[in-house]
């Protein structure tokens, strides 16, 4: 048997008054994801141990049966091993978005998504202007960077972006946690206020002005840490003998490789909702012809709940349904060798908080003999009632596994 895992990265969300009181899940028309949960299995998931930030990274470890006290250093090692950065002991490595700053507040975490091709213009300079023997930026994907601190303390206090949409951002600077860590923080606060001054007249961001765009007028450094200590999936679940990783995003890529999954790169991906659902389809079936195990990771949902844009986000989770679901569903019935594919979030990311949950979130597990639970749809609400209960630690993957 080969296994496939579509995660809809926020996707979960909660009950919104102009829905009826249902989630964008429940509102969507999703008739491919009801009917794998019509004759699958269903349950929820914990994806945020105690004590964690809900963040992408944590979430999507947990899923993959990760003991988070064990792996866990943070996003910044994550996008490093994505990008092939590779980590020297001493070095810190950090998550580096670029943001839009107005009115001295975050307007938002992704620069009003600004391109690849102008944030590597601005990654460049800064690297130019600001890198030297200790600091060094790497450029990744629209908004998403990497800054590797040469001998960094990583016990700093930092905000994801992405959490505080709106709010004053001088409160919300790096500091350090302990004493040791103080130059370190010192470091990056520096580091933000030359990043303010150099790109506020850089021509990218005078252009993008022009155009009526926002200007990626700040660097945002978070989620520090050391390169972590993870084994491949192959030694938990030796009935994997190869996978594959297919995500437009940095972190999910790095989480992939760590995890001894190969990366794959598909045309048109962008990690938005722009991006191409059939080619990352047509990427997964190929995968499972030649590999064991596919991780499916699909960004778009996820981005419009940072927006708060509910009705982009039923668009999302509707052309997941359609665009991925249904072509992959129609082509592993047609195969000898059984697939089983499980369906779920990372995490809630909820249209009306703009930010992640913990809350725990829905999944479904079908493959052509598996004995249905009779849970009829896909969604938060109707995964409570599923066989399967409600699951933690590596408790989902060991069930999916060993089909």
């Amino acid at each position: 048997m080969k296994h496939l895992i579509i995660l809809g990265d926020g996707m979960a969300d909660r009950p919104l008054t102009q829905l009826e009181d249902r989630t964008p899940l429940q509102y969507a028309h999703t008739p491919y994801m009801d009917l794998l949960a019509r004759e699958g299995r269903s349950g929820t998931l914990h994806t945020v141990p105690d004590g964690f930030h809900p963040g992408s990274e944590v979430a999507n470890l947990s899923v993959l049966g990760y003991d988070l006290t064990k792996v866990y250093e943070g996003r910044g090692v994550l996008e490093a091993a994505s990008m092939g950065v590779e980590l020297r002991p001493g070095d810190m490595a950090m998550r580096c978005n670029l943001i839009c700053i107005e009115d001295e507040r975050i307007k938002n975490h992704s620069a009003g998504h600004i391109t690849t091709e102008e944030a590597h213009e601005l990654i460049a300079y800064l690297q130019e202007a600001l890198g030297d023997e200790r600091v060094t930026f790497y450029a990744g994907v629209s908004y998403r960077h990497l800054l590797v601190i040469r001998g960094g303390n990583k016990h700093i206090a930092c905000t994801p972006p992405h959490d505080v949409p709106g709010q004053p951002y001088l409160p919300l600077l790096p500091k350090a946690e302990v004493p040791q860590a103080e130059e370190t923080a010192r470091l990056l606060n520096d580091l933000i206020r030359r990043s303010q001054i150099l790109l506020s007249e850089h021509p990218v961001n005078l252009r993008r002005i022009a155009a009526g765009k926002d200007s990626a007028n700040s660097i945002w450094p978070w989620s520090p840490g050391y390169r972590p200590n993870m084994e491949p999936l192959t030694v938990g679940y030796p009935q994997m003998r190869s996978g594959i990783v297919i995500s437009a995003v940095d972190l999910i890529n790095g989480i992939g490789r760590l995890a001894g999954l190969t990366p794959v790169h598909v045309e048109g991906a962008t990690g938005l909702y722009d991006t191409n659902y059939e080619n990352k389809a047509a990427a997964a079936i190929e995968g499972l012809r030649t590999h064991d195990f596919v991780y499916l990771h699909i960004e778009a949902s996820d981005e419009a709940g940072h927006e708060g844009d509910v009705a982009l986000k039923i668009k999302t989770i509707e052309n997941l349904d359609a665009r991925i679901v249904r072509p992959i569903y129609e082509s592993v019935c047609g195969e000898e060798e059984l697939v089983c594919i499980a369906v779920l979030p990372d995490h809630p990311t909820p249209c009306a908080l703009r930010t992640h949950t913990a809350d725990p979130v829905p999944f479904t597990v079908w493959h052509r003999h598996i004995e249905p639970d009779g849970v009829q749809t896909f969604d938060e609400q109707a995964a409570t009632q599923g066989s399967y209960g409600d699951l933690r630690g590596n408790e989902f993957m060991h069930i999916f596994m060993n089909l």
